[in-house]
């Protein structure tokens, strides 16, 4: 009872700041009589959702495309990588030291190449989204293949049993807490990574859209986009929390 009273009490504190966050912003722009292209009010802001020629759904829908494709990409690839790691310290040597060399190149800086070679489009911010997600999740999900018991690796070899089999049943089990540790920082950086993408070239998105908005200084339009954005990153974040409440016991999660 007490940890059902619990959770409801930080639920509740958390839409009681956001609520407060709304309240502010209202206070700030009409106290102060803040000219609506520095900053709206949240009823023009929302207002401008309602008008037809932002396409919202459909460039949200674009947006959308490129974040959770980009993430699960990185998801796939990053677990892929961390696992041929712990099967090989050949490979982990070899290419371990080049993926954090190539980690450091800033990504604002790989947008135009990844433009040259992909053109314009989903894929290519999708891309961008991939590039910046996929480290975190090898990070983690490499080290919380290691901490797996190694008596129990040894007692699975001794029945024979197959590579599938121990990471099946033994390792991914064992690692999904650091494996969703990194998956929640990679959701973070997975949306700002397909903004990232739109903003340096794209013809479609909620990041194309705002850069179109800003040459009128349309700033409603400007924080919707922003708005629609921070959802669509919290819709993804709040996926991989669902996944790991279902999938990993409470003790047993990285904070």
């Amino acid at each position: 009872m007490e940890t059902s009273e619990s959770k409801l009490k930080q639920y509740s504190l958390g839409v009681l700041a956001h609520l407060l966050l709304l309240l502010a912003w209202y206070l700030f722009v009409r106290l102060g009589d803040v000219p609506k292209f520095v900053m709206p009010s949240p009823g023009d802001t929302l207002r401008a959702l309602f008008v037809p020629d932002y396409g919202w759904w459909a460039n949200t829908a674009v947006t959308a495309t490129e974040i959770f494709g980009g993430y699960a990409m990185a998801l796939a690839v990053g677990v892929l990588l961390a696992l041929l790691f712990t099967w090989s310290k050949t490979l982990e040597s070899l290419m371990l030291p080049l993926l954090v060399t190539l980690n450091m190149i800033p990504k604002v800086a790989l947008g135009p190449l990844i433009i040259v070679w992909f053109k314009y489009g989903v894929f290519p911010n999708a891309m961008m989204a991939f590039s910046i997600a996929v480290f975190p999740i090898l990070l983690t999900t490499a080290r919380g293949l290691r901490e797996v018991e190694p008596d129990l690796l040894d007692l699975v070899r001794s029945l024979r049993g197959s590579r599938w089999q121990l990471f099946t049943k033994i390792q991914l089990p064992g690692a999904l807490p650091y494996v969703f540790a990194g998956m929640k920082v990679a959701a973070i950086l997975a949306v700002a990574g397909a903004i990232v993408g739109e903003f340096l070239g794209s013809d479609r998105g909620l990041g194309y859209l705002m850069l179109q908005v800003q040459v009128t200084l349309d700033t409603p339009a400007m924080f919707m986009a922003v708005i629609l954005i921070t959802l669509l990153g919290m819709l993804l974040y709040g996926l991989v929390l669902l996944l790991e409440h279902w999938l990993v016991p409470k003790d047993a999660r990285v904070s």
